[in-house]
């Protein structure tokens, strides 16, 4: 199976594989990212950002049946569903409930999850070749402004994380943030 996935991909795959962060191009910035399912690596991202557990994660997913063993689909109507597959080229990441089992390194204080379906080309295949969903946070260090560049990432990380080639979206802001039981905007994209 691993021959089977491209070569600029195998590193990164490689390295989620290995329990490390990778980072990767999204829709605005670069991404840092790590397999969800993996405490000690998601502890090591939260580390390497500075960024509190308590706030929470985003899963960045390539289709909704990924997300399927971290939300409580039971709790969302259809129509909250369909909002969730149809933002076409808008990037809105959902905040919506979290099964009872979703690890509090992914929900932080919270009982919900954040979780974004992503048409981005580039990431959309990495989750589907990685067969889940990708923690995504912005890759800088707390303070400092969001990488838009490979480069950028390996000066700020120095080397910390492995980085996927490929360019950013054209998109000048982070996703939106929405929950999607209130519709109460967290964050303008």
């Amino acid at each position: 199976m691993f021959d089977e996935i491209p070569p600029s991909f195998r590193n990164i795959i490689a390295a989620l594989n290995e329990g490390k962060i990778i980072a990767y191009p999204t829709e605005a910035v670069f991404g840092l990212g790590c397999d969800p399912d993996n405490e000690k690596t998601v502890r090591q991202l939260l580390l390497l950002k500075q960024r509190s557990w308590k706030k929470g994660l985003i899963l960045i997913a390539g289709d909704y049946e990924q997300l399927i063993p971290y939300i409580d689909d039971n709790k969302l109507t259809n129509l909250q569903k369909e909002m969730m597959l149809s933002t076409g080229s808008k990037s809105i990441t959902w905040v919506v409930p979290a099964r009872k089992n979703t690890p509090k390194w992914l929900t932080g204080k919270f009982d919900s999850i954040a979780v974004r379906i992503t048409n981005f080309e580039l990431i959309k295949k990495l989750c589907f070749l990685y067969g889940k969903p990708l923690i995504s946070t912005s890759a800088n260090l707390n303070g400092l402004s969001p990488c838009r560049t490979k480069e950028e990432v390996i000066a700020q990380f120095n080397g910390q994380v492995s980085v996927l080639d490929g360019s950013v979206g054209g998109r000048k802001n982070p996703s939106e943030i929405r929950d999607i039981i209130t519709g109460h905007l967290y964050r303008k994209g």
